[in-house]
């Protein structure tokens, strides 16, 4: 039995920051939306001091949403496996230290090469200056209010780093309470999470403060991350004001990958060329928050942010290659804001006008050396860079009736900065890019109550990452932008509170796809060429009886390479490497007894190419079930036990360096025991 979640849908999301609370009840559909919401929910959510933004920031377009209720209680090594329970979602797992893995949607791979989802934490940017989601560290799980996953190219809200949609992680703001989850279990881990709220007289305060450590199922894998969030909000009645700031600090060691062979009959071996391997990642975030609403049919959402990261990496992939010491130093300074106007429209269901853009300038820095068990020998690169991006967007919610939503929108970005290689003494401009234009429509219609028929259309881009995005020498004519053109058309079933499914189809195209060279001491990049992706999802979640629920979802997608660099002809037609072809979740949750839950859940995918050429075989399917067990002993305490990979699948992460395929395998079956202590 499962509790089916099939994920194929466009639905309407709220674009300003949303607020969540520590406590978890359904939510409520947002005035002036139609019935047709496509949006899907997972676990329970609730929105505290709602406002106007909130309800009219509505995009037709596939969204997901992950409950704070589910993201609490789960026992993860990274927050960036909490996406395993949304559907369709890749998890690409290093296992590599500070350096653990990330997720992936709709035909794109987690390889950091492309990375296409604009993560957000309470609606501020937080992605590294190539896309990646180190900042995801951040977060812990005990502090998670929710999580919307937006698919597709039809949301105008960001630009970028959105090219295959944006993640944004609501974490718990208002509310008092104290809430604190201690964990125990395999591999030498333990936790402990608090979160702790007061809220009075208009004014909120919320900390957070978690720390892990773990020595990991692999030889040399220690880990140790410390978390601090502190939260202050004061709701003026009308316009709330806010800060958040976030550190996190993480100091571990990488085992490094394996041969085949070993990683077969010795999963757990490191060897000795590893063992200096390891790193230091500090990150922060420091943001400003305002949301007001102006007048009855007007409301406005602005944040400014800084965001800091230094990564300080030694790894070693080979006897045949020397160590390197990687080394980032970035800072970014950005805001965003949008206006929401409702005007009264004679003959008119509803109208809303959305305008916002948003402006990010970083500082940037990468070096790297080549070095001997962590003493410096030479140095590869050193390289200062700074980027702007910054963009617009116009949208209206247009509502002629009850069955029937139009959502036109257009965004245009622009993107400014200069290069500096103090190696070679070489300055450079940012590729000419030129105004990059983005339009967008979304359709909904309920034809039925309980029937919903949606489709959307949209553009968005892709840049080049690091020394990529810039004129660097040889180079002298301007690399363009990618254009990422995507369409998405499926239908909504709801009955009641007992049956809600999905079924979508999806393709998006991209121009000219930008592939970064991962280990090139120039960082620049490849031209994958005219790429196409595709697919259908499918999800269902199913409540037949009280106490039982049960949900599912498959995603069958292909990627492939159309029309291929002119170097490479030879890769018309081929897959693009690290993307399954399936994609699968499903579970149940029983509670069986007023004290007693249980729920049993899994996903897995297919297996995939691990190059552009296709010539390396496939690797990497899996299927891996968890199960938890867990009893209120009293209304404020509760004890469970998760079983990780329940069935002890053997399975690991694959890549080949252009010499030899290397793996890292993935834990085996793991027991983590938990206590949860609350008090409101």
């Amino acid at each position: 039995m499962f509790r089916l979640t099939l994920t194929a849908s466009v639905v309407a999301v709220a674009a300003a920051t949303p607020a969540f609370a520590q406590t978890a009840i359904s939510p409520t559909p947002s005035p002036g939306v139609t019935d047709g919401d496509t949006r899907f929910t997972i676990g329970d959510i609730v929105v505290t001091a709602p406002n106007m933004a909130r309800a009219a920031d509505t995009v037709l377009t596939s969204v997901d949403v992950l409950g704070g209720d589910i993201a609490q209680r789960q026992s993860v090594d990274n927050a960036w496996e909490l996406f395993a329970r949304l559907p369709g979602v890749v998890l690409t797992d290093f296992n590599q230290g500070t350096t653990s893995g990330r997720f992936s949607i709709r035909g794109f791979n987690g390889e950091g090469e492309i990375n296409a989802v604009k993560l957000l934490i309470d609606g501020v940017p937080t992605n590294d200056n190539a896309g990646g989601m180190t900042g995801i560290d951040m977060v812990a799980p005990l502090d998670i209010a929710g999580i919307e996953l937006v698919r597709g190219t039809s949301d105008p809200r960001w630009g970028l780093h959105n090219i295959a949609g944006n993640a944004n992680i609501l974490t718990r703001i208002g509310g008092t309470y104290l809430d604190t989850r201690a964990i125990v279990g395999a591999f030498g881990t333990y936790e402990g999470q608090v979160s702790a709220g007061y809220e009075r007289g208009g004014f909120s305060q919320n900390y957070l403060v978690s720390y892990r450590r773990t020595d990991g199922y692999r030889d040399h894998a220690d880990l140790e991350r410390l978390n601090l969030t502190g939260k202050w909000f004061y709701d003026l009645g009308g316009t709330r004001l806010g800060a958040i700031v976030r550190r996190s600090t993480a100091t571990a060691q990488e085992p490094g990958y394996l041969t085949e062979a070993d990683a077969y009959t010795d999963r757990r071996k490191s060897y000795p060329l590893s063992e200096t391997d390891g790193g230091r990642r500090r990150i922060g975030q420091y943001s400003l928050h305002l949301d007001s609403d102006l007048a009855d049919t007007l409301a406005l959402s602005a944040k400014g942010y800084a965001n800091s990261l230094r990564d300080d990496r030694y790894v070693r992939y080979s006897a045949t290659v020397a160590q390197q010491r990687r080394l980032a130093d970035e800072w970014q300074y950005g805001g965003t804001v949008a206006l929401h106007y409702h005007p009264p429209v004679a003959g008119l269901h509803s109208l809303m006008i959305e305008a916002g853009g948003d402006v990010q300038v970083q500082d940037n820095q990468s070096s790297r050396w080549t070095t001997d068990r962590r003493v410096l020998v030479h140095r590869t690169r050193d390289q200062a860079f700074d980027l702007t991006v910054y963009g617009g967007y116009l949208q209206a919610v247009i509502e002629p009736n009850g069955w029937l939503t139009i959502t036109p929108a257009w965004r245009i970005d622009r993107v400014e900065g200069d290069f500096h290689d103090r190696l070679s003494a070489v300055t450079a401009p940012i590729n000419d890019y030129g105004t990059i234009s983005q339009p967008k429509l979304s359709v909904a219609v309920v034809p039925t109550p309980g029937l919903t028929l949606y489709g959307n259309y949209g553009r968005t881009f892709q840049i080049g990452a690091g020394s990529g995005a810039y004129l660097v020498p040889p180079r002298v004519t301007d690399v363009a932008a990618s254009v990422n053109e995507g369409y998405e058309g499926g239908v909504k079933l709801t009955r009641g509170r007992w049956l809600e499914a999905r079924v979508a189809l999806w393709q998006q195209t991209a121009s000219g796809e930008l592939k970064r060279r991962l280990n090139d001491p120039s960082g620049d990049f490849d031209n994958l060429g005219r790429t196409r992706r595709r697919g259908v999802d499918v999800q269902i979640d199913v409540k037949p009886v009280r106490g039982v629920a049960l949900w599912a979802s498959w995603s069958r997608q292909s990627a492939r390479i159309v029309t291929p660099d002119p170097t490479t002809p030879s890769q018309a037609g081929n897959r693009i490497d690290h993307v399954p072809g399936n994609v699968f979740s499903g579970g149940i949750d029983l509670d069986p007894a007023a004290r007693v839950r249980l729920s049993l859940w899994g996903n897995g995918q297919s297996s995939y190419e691990l190059d552009p050429a296709n010539s390396q075989g496939r690797y990497g399917d899996y299927v891996v079930l968890n199960a938890e067990l867990a009893y209120t002993l009293t209304p404020q305490v509760t004890v469970s036990a998760q079983v990780k990979n329940l069935a002890n699948d053997r399975y690991e992460y694959v890549w080949y360096d252009g010499a030899q395929r290397l793996h890292a395998p993935a834990d085996p079956r793991s027991l983590l025991a938990t206590v949860r202590v609350g008090f409101r």
